[in-house]
């Protein structure tokens, strides 16, 4: 293993760097502002000024070794650096979920008609999408609970059932849906689910709330869908029915991985914030830096961030080496410490602040608020601690004595 980067990540992260300090941090008032006036779903213009130079910068869609030349190994500085600016900068690189993880499906399961009408302007950047797979009424962490039904009739597929917690919907710039569902409950567990892919303009879905994440509505959204009789041609199927599981497993290793990245560059912002508060501010006769308990949670921080990092470089190179299949539970044990550490790591820099911490000034009680939300996306911590722990039992040890 050799985590040294290459010149290409240094050029790259050398650009993203410049591309974050000239545009996107000054980026980040303009974008709140324009979403107090124009409401908390509305398209901020500067997005499209950041997408541009980003595609200038040779900075657009790096995510996809296929595309883009670029490792695993050599996104992840890239995709850290972007977690600076969670909401802004990974759109603005057009390396934002859930759209990631959705054109690498289409890529990988799509017919090159489903990629001409979809993949095409979600690679350019002009459309979003949304993956709708958790129920309101299932435990949707175990995906083969998934209730929703997809029936053949004819030459159509028709839905009925509810999702929520569905990423993107309330930006009316997402055109299209890859919704999970059984087509037959009769089969083998694994193969009752299939995958279709549904428009936003279709007959039977309605979009019925928008829900928020510790009372923060997101610009892009995480919503609740009714499907009622909603029907869709055929050819919609995304790969063969029954491929929904096998589909939703090759979907969600690589995008938690690119989670963990951005959770890592969270953590980093929220160091340096507290640093700077500790610096900046004085109590009791001198400033808060040279307190020894402000000093631990200082080294603590580091510390544990730097431990993070390596293990999410540690899987990205074996994603890159063998795959996300047999880097599954690399792929887990990341996505549960990235964003314990990011929580750690912010609820300190809240501690440091003080009142400021929590209040709408600073970014911590939003990237708090996000970072708990990570803990649960894409699998919850004790599913993927369960994954962990099962190849740990399935090894043997050189000795026990």
């Amino acid at each position: 293993m050799d985590f040294t980067q290459s010149e290409k990540t240094i050029e790259l992260a050398e650009s993203m760097w410049d591309f974050m300090r000239e545009h996107v941090f000054p980026a980040e008032p303009k974008w709140h502002a324009y979403l107090a006036e124009h409401g908390e779903h509305a398209h901020p213009p500067v997005m499209e000024e950041l997408k541009t130079e980003a595609k200038r910068r040779g900075l657009w869609n790096l995510f996809l070794p296929e595309w883009s030349g670029v490792s695993n190994l050599e996104y992840a500085p890239i995709a850290e650096i972007s977690g600076w600016s969670p909401v802004i900068a990974p759109e603005a690189i057009n390396c934002q979920a859930p759209d990631t993880g959705n054109m690498e499906t289409l890529e990988n399961f799509g017919t090159a008609e489903q990629k001409a009408r979809w993949l095409e302007p979600l690679k350019d950047g002009r459309i979003r999408s949304a993956y709708a797979m958790t129920e309101p009424a299932v435990a949707s962490s175990d995906a083969t609970n998934v209730e929703t039904s997809i029936r053949r009739e004819g030459d159509e597929y028709v839905i009925n059932g509810r999702k929520w917690w569905i990423t993107g919907v309330a930006d009316e710039r997402c055109e299209i849906f890859i919704v999970m569902g059984r087509t037959d409950p009769e089969a083998p567990t694994h193969r009752q689910q299939s995958m279709v892919l549904v428009p936003r303009d279709t007959p039977g879905l309605t979009i019925k709330r928008h829900l928020p994440i510790f009372g923060y509505q997101d610009q892009h959204g995480h919503s609740e869908l009714v499907f009622d009789d909603a029907r869709v041609p055929a050819e919609n199927l995304l790969g063969g029915e029954g491929d929904g599981f096998a589909v939703a497993q090759a979907r969600l290793g690589p995008g938690r991985i690119h989670h963990a990245m951005r959770a890592i560059g969270m953590a980093e912002r929220a160091l340096a914030l507290m640093v700077q508060r500790a610096k900046d501010r004085e109590a009791f006769g001198g400033p808060l830096a040279d307190k020894g308990v402000v000093r631990e949670l200082i080294a603590n921080s580091r510390i544990e961030i730097d431990q993070a990092r390596l293990q999410v470089l540690h899987c990205a190179w074996m994603i890159d080496e063998v795959g996300a299949k047999e880097a599954r539970f690399e792929i887990s044990a990341i996505k549960v410490i990235a964003p314990q550490v990011a929580c750690a790591v912010i609820d300190r820099a809240i501690e440091v602040f003080g009142g400021a911490g929590v209040s709408n000034d600073y970014v911590l009680a939003y990237f708090y608020a996000w970072a708990r939300v990570l803990r649960i996306v894409d699998g919850p911590d004790a599913v993927h601690r369960s994954t962990v722990a099962r190849g740990e039992l399935k090894k043997t040890p050189p000795y026990v004595g």
